[in-house]
């Protein structure tokens, strides 16, 4: 199957290419930020699939930048899905939890109310409604909380840390699912075969499992890498950021289950995974 990536060195793309033969397109090669970029690279592709895995993912930066993250994160995947609409091939694009305002504590569902509380979501969300938009055979996949042995992300920053410091600080009032990057790539190949193969696609949700704190998954962090570092859960309030954070970030994947036969990761088998990865298992 011939499968065509945008972006090449992020966390879900990085782990496509480890799962699959894709051909993956950097920003030098591809540059989101620049109008009939995209659709003119899968014309010239000739594929039988386009996943989007790139993005803007600088949150509190683009809080300042709101016109380059809204044409990448925006604009960009309206332009793949028309192009694909165009050649009758299938589309999948990652979205975020961030279109949800945080609010109460129920796992938010597809069809849940959508209002995001900061730029990244904002963008995120005008790039959902650009695919749908285009028609065709799209798939949304939102998901939380990413990460992996391979860029920057929160169990790499908490291992930094415990290189110099013996008691954190974490943030334990936002609660969602960390999710290991190559279960998303993982399952958007899954998903994509399954639209090849004639399924139509739809909005779907997938996070890890279960849900945790930001504390709760620094705590498991240090557990697993053998790290005696103490870890003192703060509310948000005790951590401002420039972009405002959702507190509750959990996602109700069922739909996914039940559709494609795909369920939630437990997160804390993929945590164990990376760890072993990067070398630094208890």
């Amino acid at each position: 199957m011939r499968i065509l990536v945008f972006g090449q060195t992020g966390q879900v793309a990085h782990e496509l290419q480890r799962q699959a033969k894709v051909t993956a397109l950097s920003r030098a090669q591809a540059d989101l930020s620049v109008p009939g970029v995209c659709a003119e690279a899968i014309a010239q592709f000739d594929g039988e699939l386009v996943i989007n895995a790139a993005a803007y993912t600088a949150v509190d930066r683009a809080e300042s930048d709101e016109a380059l993250a809204q044409r990448i994160n925006g604009d960009a995947p309206g332009e793949m899905a028309r192009a694909c609409a165009d050649l009758g091939i299938p589309f999948l694009h990652v979205s975020t939890d961030y279109v949800f305002d945080g609010s109460g504590k129920r796992a938010r569902a597809e069809s849940g109310k959508v209002n995001p509380i900061n730029v990244y979501g904002r963008t995120k969300l005008a790039g959902e409604k650009a695919v749908r938009k285009a028609g065709g055979k799209t798939a949304v996949l939102r998901t939380s909380w990413v990460f992996s042995s391979h860029g920057a992300n929160f169990v790499k920053t908490m291992l930094r840390l415990a290189e110099t410091r013996s008691a954190l600080t974490v943030v334990d009032d936002q609660i969602g699912g960390p999710t290991p990057a190559a279960d998303i790539a993982s399952a958007l190949l899954s998903m994509g075969r399954a639209m090849a193969g004639g399924h139509p696609g739809g909005l779907y949700h997938y996070s890890g499992a279960p849900a945790a704190s930001w504390a709760d998954f620094a705590r498991e962090i240090f557990a697993q890498s053998g790290q005696d570092v103490a870890v003192t859960g703060i509310p948000s309030s005790d951590y401002p950021t420039p972009a405002a954070r959702p507190l509750n970030s959990r996602l109700d994947c069922r739909k996914l289950t039940e559709d494609f036969g795909i369920a939630p990761p437990d997160w804390r088998a993929g945590l164990t995974r990376v760890l072993d990865e990067l070398g630094v298992m208890a």
